[in-house]
């Protein structure tokens, strides 16, 4: 009778162990797969901002050459990819946004270009999608998170190697960035 007592808490044990993995795994999932939304959202407003810069090409070699710098640096954000990456491609974006508007600004011919009001419009619809994809992140980040931090899976968590997650942060000089309202 112990030992079918024994055998049956050893069990027990083993289908909590099991079912706290899933839960991990399941929920690291959805973070890497809001991740993954963040890089295809990101993408779209590179090539965005690409065709932006092409458009200038004709007002300003100089100014298509900055800008055509600036997006050379861009790195695809992927499952695997950290809050430091995607923030830091939201800086680069930022920045490449900033000059775009500069040059709209010195050259009303182009800002007035119907291309250029659609593809910023392309672009305004491509950063409320970034928006809410980063929200989305950071709402996996908070369930994932909580359940590596209580107990008692907390301590499966540990043993099984997860850790938790950096939330992303709003860019600081986003407030800052110049209106795209043509």
């Amino acid at each position: 009778m112990t030992l079918i007592i024994i055998i049956a808490v050893i069990a027990l044990i083993i289908l909590w162990v099991i079912g706290v993995q899933r839960k991990l795994v399941n929920k690291e999932e959805l973070c890497k797969n809001a991740m993954s939304q963040i890089g295809v959202q990101q993408a779209s407003r590179w090539d965005a901002l690409k065709a932006l810069a092409e458009m200038t090409k004709s007002y300003s070699e100089y100014e298509y050459k900055t800008l055509s710098d600036i997006i050379a640096q861009r790195r695809p954000i992927t499952a695997g990819s950290t809050s430091a990456d995607a923030n830091a491609q939201e800086n680069m974006l930022t920045q490449a946004m900033t000059h775009i508007m500069a040059v709209g600004e010195q050259y009303p011919a182009l800002k007035a270009s119907e291309t250029f009001v659609k593809t910023m419009d392309s672009v305004n619809t491509y950063e409320n999608q970034v928006r809410m994809s980063r929200m989305v992140y950071n709402d996996s980040v908070t369930a994932f998170n909580r359940i590596i931090r209580m107990f008692p899976d907390s301590l499966i968590a540990g043993m099984l190697g997860f850790t938790t997650r950096e939330y992303l942060v709003e860019n600081i000089g986003k407030d800052q960035m110049p209106s795209m309202k043509i």
